[in-house]
Protein backbone atom coordinates (compact mmCIF):
# COMPACT_ATOMS: atom_id res chain seq x y z
CA UNK A 1 0.00 0.00 0.00
CA UNK A 2 1.45 3.45 -0.93
CA UNK A 3 1.04 4.82 3.02
CA UNK A 4 4.19 7.15 2.40
CA UNK A 5 4.10 9.63 -0.36
CA UNK A 6 6.03 12.28 -0.63
CA UNK A 7 5.38 16.08 -0.68
CA UNK A 8 7.04 16.00 -4.24
CA UNK A 9 4.32 13.15 -5.59
CA UNK A 10 1.86 14.26 -8.01
CA UNK A 11 -0.74 13.57 -5.63
CA UNK A 12 -0.55 16.72 -4.06
CA UNK A 13 -0.65 18.53 -7.36
CA UNK A 14 -3.86 17.85 -7.84
CA UNK A 15 -6.37 20.75 -7.96
CA UNK A 16 -9.20 21.68 -5.53
CA UNK A 17 -11.85 21.43 -8.43
CA UNK A 18 -10.29 18.05 -9.81
CA UNK A 19 -10.44 16.37 -6.54
CA UNK A 20 -14.31 17.49 -5.84
CA UNK A 21 -15.53 16.85 -8.99
CA UNK A 22 -13.83 13.08 -8.64
CA UNK A 23 -15.40 12.30 -4.91
CA UNK A 24 -19.24 14.08 -6.57
CA UNK A 25 -18.31 11.61 -9.13
CA UNK A 26 -17.51 8.61 -7.39
CA UNK A 27 -19.96 8.63 -4.36
CA UNK A 28 -22.93 10.68 -5.82
CA UNK A 29 -22.48 14.12 -3.56
CA UNK A 30 -22.64 17.48 -4.81
CA UNK A 31 -19.68 19.49 -3.09
CA UNK A 32 -18.57 22.44 -3.76
CA UNK A 33 -16.70 23.61 -1.39
CA UNK A 34 -12.93 21.29 0.47
CA UNK A 35 -14.79 22.77 4.33
CA UNK A 36 -17.87 20.81 3.48
CA UNK A 37 -15.35 17.28 4.56
CA UNK A 38 -14.21 18.01 7.54
CA UNK A 39 -16.20 16.14 9.01
CA UNK A 40 -14.50 12.67 7.96
CA UNK A 41 -17.49 11.11 7.02
CA UNK A 42 -16.71 11.68 3.01
CA UNK A 43 -12.93 10.39 3.87
CA UNK A 44 -14.34 7.31 5.59
CA UNK A 45 -17.27 6.54 2.77
CA UNK A 46 -13.90 6.63 0.46
CA UNK A 47 -12.06 3.90 2.56
CA UNK A 48 -15.66 1.64 2.48
CA UNK A 49 -15.62 2.20 -1.46
CA UNK A 50 -12.27 1.03 -1.80
CA UNK A 51 -12.13 -1.91 0.85
CA UNK A 52 -15.68 -2.43 0.53
CA UNK A 53 -17.36 -4.06 4.23
CA UNK A 54 -14.06 -2.59 6.48
CA UNK A 55 -15.96 0.91 7.43
CA UNK A 56 -18.60 0.75 9.71
CA UNK A 57 -20.90 2.71 8.03
CA UNK A 58 -23.13 2.73 10.87
CA UNK A 59 -21.05 4.06 13.05
CA UNK A 60 -20.23 7.06 10.61
CA UNK A 61 -22.52 10.51 10.79
CA UNK A 62 -22.29 12.40 7.90
CA UNK A 63 -24.53 14.85 9.55
CA UNK A 64 -21.73 15.76 11.79
CA UNK A 65 -21.72 19.67 12.30
CA UNK A 66 -19.69 19.96 16.04
CA UNK A 67 -16.04 19.13 16.60
CA UNK A 68 -17.33 16.14 19.18
CA UNK A 69 -19.49 14.54 16.41
CA UNK A 70 -17.07 14.71 13.99
CA UNK A 71 -14.02 13.30 16.18
CA UNK A 72 -16.11 10.47 16.35
CA UNK A 73 -16.23 9.79 12.54
CA UNK A 74 -12.18 10.25 12.64
CA UNK A 75 -12.12 8.06 15.62
CA UNK A 76 -13.66 5.20 12.75
CA UNK A 77 -11.32 6.24 10.38
CA UNK A 78 -8.39 5.47 13.09
CA UNK A 79 -9.48 1.98 14.11
CA UNK A 80 -9.75 1.44 9.68
CA UNK A 81 -6.23 2.60 9.57
CA UNK A 82 -4.89 0.23 12.32
CA UNK A 83 -7.01 -2.96 10.87
CA UNK A 84 -5.69 -2.28 7.41
CA UNK A 85 -1.87 -1.41 8.92
CA UNK A 86 -1.89 2.10 7.60
CA UNK A 87 0.95 4.48 9.44
CA UNK A 88 -0.51 7.73 7.78
CA UNK A 89 -1.01 10.14 10.94
CA UNK A 90 -4.48 11.54 11.44
CA UNK A 91 -3.96 14.99 12.25
CA UNK A 92 -7.72 15.57 13.47
CA UNK A 93 -7.26 18.80 15.26
CA UNK A 94 -6.21 20.43 12.13
CA UNK A 95 -8.66 18.33 10.19
CA UNK A 96 -12.01 19.27 11.80
CA UNK A 97 -11.15 23.16 11.92
CA UNK A 98 -12.72 23.14 8.15
CA UNK A 99 -9.01 24.65 6.88
CA UNK A 100 -9.10 24.26 3.11
CA UNK A 101 -5.52 23.28 3.35
CA UNK A 102 -5.47 20.76 5.38
CA UNK A 103 -8.54 19.29 4.31
CA UNK A 104 -7.00 19.45 0.57
CA UNK A 105 -3.88 17.82 1.23
CA UNK A 106 -5.29 14.60 3.37
CA UNK A 107 -7.80 14.52 0.51
CA UNK A 108 -5.04 14.23 -1.92
CA UNK A 109 -3.05 12.20 -0.08
CA UNK A 110 -6.26 9.86 -0.08
CA UNK A 111 -7.11 9.81 -3.28
CA UNK A 112 -3.74 8.73 -4.04
CA UNK A 113 -3.90 5.99 -1.78
CA UNK A 114 -7.42 4.42 -2.88
CA UNK A 115 -6.03 4.65 -6.82
CA UNK A 116 -2.84 3.03 -5.44
CA UNK A 117 -5.29 -0.28 -4.42
CA UNK A 118 -7.79 -0.19 -6.98
CA UNK A 119 -5.81 1.11 -9.79
CA UNK A 120 -8.17 4.35 -10.09
CA UNK A 121 -10.81 2.06 -11.48
CA UNK A 122 -14.36 2.87 -9.75
CA UNK A 123 -16.39 -0.33 -8.28
CA UNK A 124 -19.19 -0.64 -10.22
CA UNK A 125 -21.26 -2.61 -8.03
CA UNK A 126 -20.53 -0.12 -5.37
CA UNK A 127 -23.66 1.87 -4.09
CA UNK A 128 -22.26 5.15 -2.41
CA UNK A 129 -26.43 6.17 -2.31
CA UNK A 130 -27.52 2.81 0.02
CA UNK A 131 -23.91 2.69 1.74
CA UNK A 132 -24.99 6.38 3.32
CA UNK A 133 -29.09 5.55 3.32
CA UNK A 134 -28.49 2.02 5.52
CA UNK A 135 -25.16 2.83 7.15
CA UNK A 136 -24.91 6.31 7.93
CA UNK A 137 -26.63 8.43 10.85
CA UNK A 138 -27.75 11.11 8.64
CA UNK A 139 -31.28 10.40 8.84
CA UNK A 140 -31.38 9.64 13.04
CA UNK A 141 -29.75 12.93 13.75
CA UNK A 142 -31.81 15.81 14.94
CA UNK A 143 -31.38 19.32 14.17
CA UNK A 144 -29.38 19.44 10.89
CA UNK A 145 -31.06 21.76 9.55
CA UNK A 146 -27.49 23.41 9.42
CA UNK A 147 -25.74 21.18 7.55
CA UNK A 148 -24.61 21.46 4.28
CA UNK A 149 -26.92 20.50 1.68
CA UNK A 150 -24.31 19.19 -0.57
CA UNK A 151 -23.47 16.00 1.97
CA UNK A 152 -27.26 15.03 1.76
CA UNK A 153 -27.80 15.35 -1.95
CA UNK A 154 -29.19 11.68 -2.60
CA UNK A 155 -28.81 10.14 0.80
CA UNK A 156 -32.60 10.42 1.17
CA UNK A 157 -35.89 10.37 -0.79
CA UNK A 158 -37.98 12.24 1.80
CA UNK A 159 -40.29 14.97 0.32
CA UNK A 160 -39.22 18.76 1.24
CA UNK A 161 -41.12 20.14 4.36
CA UNK A 162 -43.63 22.33 3.66
CA UNK A 163 -42.45 25.70 2.95
CA UNK A 164 -44.31 28.12 5.21
CA UNK A 165 -45.86 31.53 4.10
CA UNK A 166 -46.10 34.63 5.40
CA UNK A 167 -49.10 35.93 6.72
CA UNK A 168 -49.20 38.88 4.69
CA UNK A 169 -51.26 39.06 1.72
CA UNK A 170 -49.38 39.11 -1.39
CA UNK A 171 -50.79 41.23 -4.59
CA UNK A 172 -49.56 42.81 -7.81
CA UNK A 173 -48.62 46.14 -5.79
CA UNK A 174 -46.79 43.98 -3.63
CA UNK A 175 -44.72 42.52 -6.37
CA UNK A 176 -44.30 45.45 -8.22
CA UNK A 177 -42.86 47.10 -4.60
CA UNK A 178 -40.24 44.10 -4.42
CA UNK A 179 -39.28 44.24 -8.18
CA UNK A 180 -38.73 47.96 -8.01
CA UNK A 181 -37.02 48.25 -4.32
CA UNK A 182 -34.30 45.03 -5.29
CA UNK A 183 -34.58 44.41 -8.81
CA UNK A 184 -33.56 47.71 -10.32
CA UNK A 185 -29.93 46.55 -10.40
CA UNK A 186 -29.90 42.84 -10.12
CA UNK A 187 -29.10 42.15 -13.82
CA UNK A 188 -26.40 44.76 -13.64
CA UNK A 189 -24.65 42.92 -10.70
CA UNK A 190 -25.36 39.84 -11.84
CA UNK A 191 -23.67 40.63 -15.06
CA UNK A 192 -20.36 42.01 -13.10
CA UNK A 193 -20.54 38.77 -10.79
CA UNK A 194 -20.24 36.79 -13.79
CA UNK A 195 -17.85 38.75 -15.45
CA UNK A 196 -15.68 38.73 -12.36
CA UNK A 197 -16.37 34.98 -12.32
CA UNK A 198 -15.22 34.05 -15.41
CA UNK A 199 -11.92 35.89 -15.22
CA UNK A 200 -11.41 34.36 -11.76
CA UNK A 201 -11.87 30.78 -13.48
CA UNK A 202 -9.34 31.74 -16.63
CA UNK A 203 -7.07 32.86 -14.09
CA UNK A 204 -6.98 29.73 -11.69
CA UNK A 205 -6.85 27.44 -15.27
CA UNK A 206 -3.74 29.63 -15.93
CA UNK A 207 -2.16 28.87 -12.91
CA UNK A 208 -2.78 25.51 -13.03
CA UNK A 209 -1.00 25.18 -16.13
CA UNK A 210 1.87 26.98 -14.79
CA UNK A 211 2.33 24.98 -12.31
CA UNK A 212 1.81 21.69 -13.86
CA UNK A 213 4.60 22.92 -16.36
CA UNK A 214 7.02 23.89 -13.42
CA UNK A 215 6.03 20.42 -11.37
CA UNK A 216 7.11 18.27 -14.80
CA UNK A 217 10.64 20.41 -14.86
CA UNK A 218 11.40 19.63 -11.17
CA UNK A 219 10.07 16.27 -11.54
CA UNK A 220 12.61 15.57 -14.18
CA UNK A 221 15.26 17.13 -11.98
CA UNK A 222 14.14 14.63 -9.52
CA UNK A 223 14.95 11.73 -11.26
CA UNK A 224 18.10 12.79 -13.08
CA UNK A 225 19.33 13.48 -9.42
CA UNK A 226 18.06 9.90 -8.38
CA UNK A 227 20.57 8.86 -11.14
CA UNK A 228 22.76 6.19 -8.94
CA UNK A 229 25.93 7.16 -10.89
CA UNK A 230 25.46 10.88 -10.52
CA UNK A 231 24.31 10.68 -6.27
CA UNK A 232 27.41 11.71 -5.16
CA UNK A 233 28.36 14.69 -7.40
CA UNK A 234 28.59 17.57 -5.07
CA UNK A 235 26.10 19.89 -7.38
CA UNK A 236 23.63 16.98 -7.35
CA UNK A 237 23.67 17.02 -2.93
CA UNK A 238 23.06 20.56 -3.63
CA UNK A 239 19.74 20.56 -5.78
CA UNK A 240 18.57 17.92 -3.79
CA UNK A 241 19.11 19.98 -0.46
CA UNK A 242 16.92 22.47 -2.46
CA UNK A 243 14.25 19.92 -3.54
CA UNK A 244 13.98 18.37 -0.43
CA UNK A 245 13.91 21.04 2.09
CA UNK A 246 11.16 20.89 4.56
CA UNK A 247 11.03 24.61 5.76
CA UNK A 248 8.31 26.54 3.52
CA UNK A 249 9.74 29.88 5.61
CA UNK A 250 13.30 29.77 4.71
CA UNK A 251 14.95 29.19 1.52
CA UNK A 252 17.73 26.47 1.12
CA UNK A 253 19.32 27.92 -1.43
CA UNK A 254 22.35 29.31 0.77
CA UNK A 255 22.75 25.97 2.47
CA UNK A 256 22.92 24.38 -0.77
CA UNK A 257 25.68 27.00 -2.09
CA UNK A 258 27.41 26.47 0.66
CA UNK A 259 27.67 23.07 0.64
CA UNK A 260 28.90 23.40 -2.67
CA UNK A 261 31.61 25.37 -2.48
CA UNK A 262 32.47 23.46 0.47
CA UNK A 263 32.76 20.45 -1.77
CA UNK A 264 34.77 22.02 -4.22
CA UNK A 265 37.10 23.39 -1.90
CA UNK A 266 37.75 20.09 -0.83
CA UNK A 267 37.84 18.39 -3.97
CA UNK A 268 40.68 21.35 -4.55
CA UNK A 269 42.44 20.69 -1.61
CA UNK A 270 42.35 16.87 -2.52
CA UNK A 271 43.96 17.78 -6.03
CA UNK A 272 46.37 19.73 -5.07
CA UNK A 273 47.44 16.96 -2.48
CA UNK A 274 47.33 14.11 -5.03
CA UNK A 275 50.00 16.67 -7.56
CA UNK A 276 52.23 17.07 -4.58
CA UNK A 277 52.53 13.60 -3.91
CA UNK A 278 53.32 13.01 -7.39
CA UNK A 279 55.71 15.75 -7.66
CA UNK A 280 57.27 14.53 -4.29
CA UNK A 281 57.25 11.12 -6.28
CA UNK A 282 59.04 12.20 -9.22
CA UNK A 283 62.02 14.18 -7.13
CA UNK A 284 62.36 10.65 -5.38
CA UNK A 285 62.44 8.88 -8.65
CA UNK A 286 65.03 10.98 -9.82
CA UNK A 287 67.02 11.43 -7.12
CA UNK A 288 67.47 7.39 -7.22
CA UNK A 289 68.26 7.57 -10.48
CA UNK A 290 71.34 9.98 -10.02
CA UNK A 291 72.32 7.89 -6.56
CA UNK A 292 72.70 4.92 -8.82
Amino acid sequence: MATNIGMMDSAYFIGRNEILGWINDRLHLNLSRIEEVASGAVQCQMLDMTFPGVVPMHKVNFAAKNEYEMIQNYKVMQEVFTKLKITKPLEVNRLVKGRPLDNLEFLQWLKRFCDSINGGIMNENYNPVERRSRGGKEKSVKGTSKVSKSLQTNNTHQPPPPVTTSSKPTGPKQARSLATGGGSNSSAEVQALSKELEDVKVSVDLLEKERDFYFSKLRDIEILCQTPELDDLPIVVAVKKILYATDANESALEEAQECLIESLGLEAEEEEGNEEEEEEEEDGAEEAKTQT
